[in-house]
């Protein structure tokens, strides 16, 4: 666990954390270490990228909103190596469509980014409808032998 102070950089739309390489060193988990942030108090996973030759944690729309955290604030940064699998709550009907189906094995094989993406689709409908058409839709993927 390394923590430091730093000021949230900015760029458009956009909004990030500069990680000093001294602190990619004490960490000592490589150069893109996936890490769990805790930045004045809120907590989020991430991985630590390389852009224009530095060391950057993402601060997304959805993390600025939610931990009120903007650019150009000052803010105290502690990070620690997520060492622990990503976990994804799938929903109890997608959930039964495809352990009925026999395809609960694939899924739990993807990684964790292609588990999300097919969640959040299914999650981000607006009619019951629509959310049934797309389990079904990623159940007969998946039965195909289909990662999207």
């Amino acid at each position: 666990m390394v923590t430091f102070q730093t000021t949230v950089a900015g760029v458009g739309n956009n909004a990030g954390i500069e990680v000093p390489p001294e602190v990619i060193e004490q960490l000592g988990a490589g150069k893109r270490p996936e890490v769990l942030i805790n930045v004045d108090g809120y907590e989020y996973r991430n991985t630590v990228a390389v852009m224009g030759g530095k060391f950057m944690i993402s601060v997304s729309a959805a993390v600025r909103k939610e931990s009120g955290i903007a650019a150009g604030d000052d803010v105290t940064v502690t990070l620690t190596v997520a060492d622990a699998p990503r976990a994804v709550l799938v929903p109890e009907d997608f959930a039964a469509a495809m352990e009925g189906a026999g395809v609960r094995p694939f899924f739990d094989a993807l990684a964790n980014s292609l588990q999300r993406f097919h969640i959040d689709n299914i999650n981000g409908t607006k009619s019951e409808e629509t959310r049934l058409r797309r389990i079904d839709k990623a159940v007969e993927l998946f039965r195909e032998g289909k990662k999207r």
